[in-house]
């Protein structure tokens, strides 16, 4: 019983870290008016840069919003394909945010037990060996980012309506792929942070 509630503790506070860190992503807008800048989107697409960011901001709405049923950019229009594709997406956040919620419960109650029974010390070797994974998608990420984006989608996909074409989708010339790739690379920093804190303040309060 006791292994089984360590095993749910821990895997609360692992997706935990994972779901937030998705969900920073996502609304870290900043980093996509980097990528309009640091990839000359405006030239590229003769359109402002607040014009662009805009575009963006009405995707994120839909993406978000459960009342914003449609797909309304208003620069850029959208095939059916590309429309379900979106909607797939939407579906995915709705499931991160919930997973985050359910998630933050649920570390919420373990690390009260942990804390009350002097058990923080059982967190450190789950978060040490956690901590390893990180860098290691980081190098993979690193070799070729292509590959991972493309497993990435499959994974998560089972279509390939994600394979956007910009003669229908122009959306996807205002979404460079190096963007993903920065917020690949935002994301798994921050999960290693994630990992690295708890695991440290495990080692700095545990009592064994």
């Amino acid at each position: 019983m006791l292994q089984l509630k360590k095993a749910g503790g821990v895997t609360s506070l692992v997706l935990l870290i994972i779901t937030a860190s998705i969900a920073f992503v996502i609304l870290f807008t900043p980093l996509y008016h980097f990528s309009i800048w640091v990839h000359d989107l405006p030239d590229k697409l003769n359109m402002s840069h607040g014009t662009i960011a805009e575009n963006y901001y009405a995707l994120l709405r839909y993406l978000h919003f459960p009342w914003v049923t449609e797909l309304n950019m208003p620069d850029f229009p959208s095939s059916p394909s590309g429309a379900y594709h979106m909607w797939e997406v939407k579906i995915l956040f709705y499931i991160n945010y919930a997973i985050l919620i359910v998630s933050a419960i649920g570390s919420s109650i373990y690390m009260r037990y942990v804390k009350r029974n002097r058990k923080i010390w059982t967190l450190e070797r789950p978060f040490f060996i956690a901590s390893l994974a990180p860098p290691v998608f980081l190098v993979l990420l690193a070799i070729n980012f292509d590959r991972m984006f493309v497993v990435f989608h499959q994974i998560f996909f089972n279509n390939d309506y994600w394979i956007f074409n910009p003669s229908t989708d122009p959306i996807i010339l205002a979404l460079p792929q190096e963007f993903f790739m920065y917020c690949f690379i935002v994301f798994f920093v921050l999960v290693q942070l994630g990992f690295v804190l708890i695991y440290q303040y495990s080692k700095k309060n545990g009592f064994k």
